[in-house]
This record gives structure tokens, sequence and C-alpha cells, in this order.
């Protein structure tokens, strides 16, 4: 009974590190896309920085970066912590270990002391011969073949138990290693931080004298930017009308009325949320969803519709899902808008350089819809990337995968 409960125990105590082991997997995962996102990152800053033609521009980049260097530390954190709950896990193995084996060899001694008195008093044969009658003798000669079975695995346990605790021990010895390197890591995002803030705080100084200036500058933008959005959202309204009046319906203009192959795909879509892939293949998010506060200026606040991606020159859109191309046009800064509908759902794909598809077109997940245009200026490629449920604006960080 005791053996069984020790393997449940064991077995136990193996699934738990097994999920630990999985916790630190997603973590270094985690971890290195934070890394390759902070290395574009710096890429677009010394572009920025080597242009010197907008400190907004500056301060944009670091702000994203400081946002990912945080990350990057609670990330470390994270695998630190995990290590340390699979450490102590380790060693209270390892004390357990410890009291059976001295338990376990306490008891193997006395056995074998025994038997050797035993032995020295009167042999086995007599033993078996001083027996009154057949059926004592039969039930000595099987009591001495369970004892002698007992001691045997006694010394298999015990020889068992000294390999877990040495594999324990191992591990320990390892994660130590691993602890220690993870807190200097630790540090070093931290210094890291500590700099990037400091660069941003020099470039913020820097500017001050012209706040006035980016202030209206901001506002400029983002009456563009409100512009586009209209834009989008009257294209919404009328693909759902034109989509209606196929299937016979001209009067609602909210929301579309789905055949029940459009409502598979629906469904199909929804299932999707938080694995989406990403609209383009290698980019940042530089602007998330909602109402925020401008890095620079914070007592301005900002709403975004969508999400903004910066990607490399000659990044290409590509569909997060399969659909029909819905509509393409041409938005008021001469770049265009490629929306994809996906049953009631609509992506919606801006600041478009070149465009690889029309009206009407079948499109698979992962499918190139076209080129983000590239501003020479500023040196970055911008996508703006809207998903609609109808006429809802939702937030693509929650559909789309490690964002």
């Amino acid at each position: 009974m005791l053996k069984y409960i020790f393997y449940l125990l064991l077995l136990s105590t193996s699934l738990s590190w097994g999920q630990e082991e999985d916790r630190q997997r997603k973590l270094e995962a985690q971890k290195a896309r934070l890394q390759e996102e902070i290395r574009m990152q710096e890429q677009l800053l010394k572009q920025e920085k080597k242009k010197e033609k907008s400190a907004v521009g500056v301060i944009v980049q670091q702000t994203v970066k400081i946002n990912l260097q945080q990350k990057l530390i609670n990330t470390t954190a994270k695998q630190a912590k995990v290590l340390g709950n699979s450490m102590y896990i380790n060693q209270v193995n390892v004390n357990n270990l410890k009291k059976d084996l001295k338990v376990l060899k306490e008891d193997y001694s006395k056995m074998i002391v025994k038997s050797y008195k035993s032995r020295s008093e009167q042999s086995k044969a007599m033993f078996l011969l001083s027996s009154e009658n057949f059926l004592q003798a039969y039930k000595r000669a099987q009591y001495m073949k369970q004892y002698s079975s007992y001691r045997k695995m006694q010394g298999e346990e015990i020889k068992s138990k000294t390999d877990q605790l040495e594999n324990y021990n191992n591990k320990l010895s390892v994660q130590k290693q691993e602890k220690v390197k993870l807190i200097a890591e630790g540090e070093k995002e931290k210094k890291e931080l500590e700099k990037a803030k400091q660069e941003q705080q020099i470039v913020v100084n820097s500017i001050k004298k012209d706040k006035n200036k980016i202030i209206a500058d901001i506002k400029k933008k983002q009456k563009e930017s409100k512009s586009i959005e209209r834009q989008i959202d009257r294209l919404i309204r009328e693909a759902i009308a034109a989509a209606n009046k196929k299937v016979g319906n001209t009067t609602n203009t909210t929301t579309f009325v789905l055949t029940p192959e459009a409502k598979a795909l629906a469904n199909d879509f929804k299932s999707n949320r938080g694995s989406l892939p990403w609209p383009v293949e290698k980019g940042l998010l530089t602007k998330k969803f909602g109402r925020q506060p401008h890095p620079l200026e914070p007592s301005i606040m900002i709403e975004s519709s969508g999400i903004e991606i910066s990607a490399e020159k000659g990044a290409k859109a590509r569909s997060v899902f399969s659909g029909e191309v819905s509509d393409v046009q041409m938005a008021t800064n001469g770049n265009a808008t490629i929306m994809v509908r996906h049953g009631d759902y609509t992506t919606t794909y801006s600041n478009m350089g070149k465009v690889f598809v029309k009206r009407g077109d079948k499109v698979a997940t992962k499918q190139a819809l076209g080129e983000v245009f590239f501003n020479a200026f500023t040196g970055k490629a911008i996508l703006k990337f809207l998903i609609f449920q109808n006429t809802t604006k939702l937030n693509p960080q929650s559909w789309i995968v490690n964002m």
C-alpha cells in the first residue's frame, strides 16, 4: 500500500514538473518574440534619428520600445517565478527522498542483522526440519521465500530512490544556474529600460519650445485619421446594404443578413479569436486600439478605431482569414483601403500603396492583398488595421495571436 501511495505521489510530482516545463517553454517563446520586436524597434528608432526630421516620431518610437522593454522585464520576472516554483517542488522532493532513504536504509540494516543472527543460530534446513508437520514446513518455506523477496525489493527501492535523489539534485543544480542567469538578464533589461527613458526625456526637453507647433501637428494628423475612419464607416454601411440587397433585404443597413454559408464563415472566424495571424508577416504594434494619451503630449487624448503596425519597406498586407474582398477604395490621402468580408465580420487594411486584389475576389488566410505604402520622408510603412462585426468596431489586439 505504501509503495502504491509513493508511486501516486511520484506521478503527481512528474505531472507538476511537466506543467512547469511547459510554462517555461511558453515564456521563453514569448521572450524571444519580445526580443525580436525590440530589435526591430531599435532599427526603426535608428532610422528616425538618422533622418532627424521628426522629434515626435522619435518619441513615439521610443515609447513603443519602452513598452516592449517593460513587457520583456515582466516576462523575465515570470520565468524566474515559475523557475522558483519548480525549484521549491524539487527541493521538497529531495527532502522527502532523503527521509525515505534514511528509513529504508535503517530498516534494511535491521533486516540484514536479523538475517545474519538467524543464520548463526540455525540453518534454513534445520528451520524447516524442525517443523511439527508438513503444513508448518510449507508455511515456513513460504515465509523464507517472501522474506528473501522483501529484502530484494527493499534493496531495489533504495537504489531507485537514490537514483531519483541524484536526478533531482542535478535538476536543482541546473535550475539554480538558470535562475542566476535570469536575475542577471532582468537587471540588464532594467538598465536598458532606464536608458531608453532617459533618452526619451532628452528629446522631450529639446522640443519643449516647439510644443504648440507639435500639438497643432498632432491634431492635424488626428483629423486626417478621423476622416479616413469616417470613410471606412461609410464603406462598411454600403457593403452591408449591397450584400443584403443580393439576398432580397433592402431595409436593414446596420447588420448583414446571413446566408447559411455566410453564417458558418462568421462562426468559424469567431472561433479563431485570439489566434488570427498578423496582417503583416513582420511588424511592430505602434498604436493600440481605443482611447489613449498621446506619447508626446499626455494632455491630448487620441482615439483609435483600430491598430497601427509599423513594417519594413515592401511589406505585404495579408488577409487574416479566408473571405471575400467586399471593396477596394482610395482614401483621401491617395492610398487604398481594402475590405475583406468574413460573414458578418469585416477586416480592413488601410494605407495600401499597391493593391493585388479586386472586389469579389475570394481570398485565403495569409494571402497577400497588397503592399503597404512606404513613406520615404518618415522611412516607415504603416498599416492601419480594423475589425468590424457589422458596424461595431472590435479591438484587433484581442483577435490577433500574441498581440
